[in-house]
Formats: C-alpha cells, sequence, structure tokens
C-alpha cells in the first residue's frame, strides 16, 4: 500500500468534470484507490464519493492505493491531478 498526498491545483478543485476523469482513469486499475479529505476516506472510484469530499483548490488530499499495479495509478492520478486535470487556469 502507498500513500501520497497532494494539493488540487486546478481552480474549480474536484468539480464533477474533474472527479470524472478521476474515476475513469481509477478504473484502469486493479488496485483499491482511496482518497482521504479531513479524515474522511472515499472510494476513489466513486464519482459521487468524491464530490461529497467538496474538494476545492489548495485541498489537501491523501491518496491511498493498495494493490499489484498501485505504482503505475499513483503515477497516473497524481499526473492527472498535476496537470490540474487537464484544465486550462
Amino acid at each position: 500500500m502507498i500513500e501520497k498526498t497532494v494539493i488540487l491545483k486546478n481552480r474549480l478543485g474536484l468539480h464533477a468534470r474533474a472527479a470524472s476523469h478521476f474515476v475513469k482513469l481509477a478504473k484502469k486499475f486493479n488496485s483499491s484507490i482511496s482518497i482521504i479529505k479531513d479524515g474522511v476516506e472515499i472510494n476513489g472510484k466513486s464519482i459521487l464519493g468524491i464530490l461529497t469530499l467538496a474538494a476545492n483548490r489548495g485541498a489537501e488530499l491523501i491518496l491511498k492505493i493498495d494493490g499489484n499495479d498501485e505504482k503505475e495509478a499513483m503515477n497516473s492520478l497524481e499526473n492527472l491531478i498535476e496537470n490540474k486535470f487537464g484544465e486550462e487556469e
């Protein structure tokens, strides 16, 4: 299991489109993927779960990934967040 803290940099945070991108990418991996914000842990493959976090720009999230492809999943999801979900500023 690996964990990493990431900061949301895109202007609108984890809004519906960004959450959709995250879930779509997360579902490509076999590993279990969780997101933790302010002590609340949700399934990272659930768009509804992600939206309940109400994570805005600057929010600190912990990605927790466990499984045989956890490193690839972490790299891909971290890259998605670092690239602001493909959004322009």
